[in-house]
């Protein structure tokens, strides 16, 4: 048996090598960017393999006309030529003044998938046809054509990676309309970039007991792992009080106390997190954000020096996660 068998030619390493460096060095020249308009200096062009094959074939019918005298093969052979040189001009505007737009993606959880939605808006009075955007070394190319004087708007699905702030990958929007004999592309880079958070703990321990307040008061847990700042629905709670959220699972009316809420301080700590990697203790304290925004309490969060002082809402759990991404 050849031990050679199934590897690759060894001057294909060298070769993919040097065109990954000049990939890399032509796309750190393009600018970051969330609006793209396409104009003749970012739109390229370049025959296709059946464009080749077309060149070739329409090369052995001029051949072969001028050996026999082919009237009939003169007429072919330059109408097929013209036909394709008529659809250069044709392929290159199908992309040339159109303006790719990025909206801002939303935050994900890591290993999550993170749609990218792209829109497509067209200025002419003519309709675009077959325009495809990919990402790269994905293989999977998203096809749509744009109406004249409209928009039209396509989705990217990115893989989920891990925690932390990357930027969008450079996106590739390409036609081969209307022959397929030339492939129009252009290369773009988004501005914008991608917030990842921790994966939440699939089975966290209940939260941490909370700290005691300037009064001295201490917080203690039920059972049920419930905090003594909930307590059962009483007649005359305004409905600002009323936890929703846990009546709507429970079917069971809940508000919240506020003297106990007022006398001690739910702390999310990483350095009471557990032991295990910073990962690991990162994607528990995910959890308890989570958990403790559902229950409606206030809870503060220490990441070493980084203290987010105890509240409660959308925009406070979305500083927490924020801040845990970016750890």
């Amino acid at each position: 048996m050849d031990d050679t068998q199934g590897l690759p030619h060894p001057l294909l390493h060298p070769l993919a090598h040097a065109r990954a460096r000049w990939q890399r060095w032509w796309h750190n020249r393009l600018p970051r960017q969330d609006v793209l308009l396409l104009t003749q200096r970012n739109v390229y062009i370049l025959p296709t393999r059946a464009g080749l094959m077309l060149a070739a074939t329409l090369l052995v019918l001029l051949v072969a006309s001028i050996n026999y005298q082919l009237n009939l093969g003169y007429l072919l052979t330059f109408l097929l030529a013209g036909s394709a040189i008529v659809s250069i001009p044709v392929s290159h505007g199908t992309l040339r003044s159109l303006t790719l737009s990025l909206q801002p993606p939303e935050s994900r959880f890591a290993g999550s998938p993170t749609p990218l939605h792209i829109s497509l808006n067209n200025s002419r009075k003519s309709p675009r046809h077959g325009i495809g955007l990919s990402l790269p070394g994905s293989g999977h190319w998203v096809w749509s054509d744009v109406p004249a004087q409209g928009s039209s708007t396509l989705e990217l699905l990115l893989p989920g990676g891990q925690r932390g702030r990357h930027p969008i990958p450079t996106l590739t929007a390409e036609t081969h309309f209307p022959l397929g004999l030339f492939r129009v592309w252009t290369v773009w880079r988004p501005a914008s970039s991608l917030l990842t958070y921790p994966q939440p703990e699939a089975h966290p321990p209940p939260l941490p007991v909370g700290e005691p307040h300037s009064t001295g008061a201490a917080m203690r847990q039920t059972p049920s792992g419930e905090f003594d700042g909930l307590r059962p629905y009483r007649r005359g709670d305004p409905l600002k009080a009323i936890v929703w959220k846990k009546a709507a699972k429970t079917d069971e009316l809940v508000s919240r106390d506020s003297q106990q809420s007022q006398a001690v301080e739910l702390w999310l700590d990483l350095a009471l997190a557990g032991g295990g990697s910073v990962e690991q203790r990162l994607s528990r304290l995910c959890a308890w954000v989570l958990e403790a925004e559902e229950a409606e309490v206030d809870y503060g969060l220490r990441l070493g020096p980084l203290e987010l002082l105890p509240s409660h809402g959308e925009g406070h759990k979305r500083r927490c996660l924020e801040a845990l991404a970016l750890y």
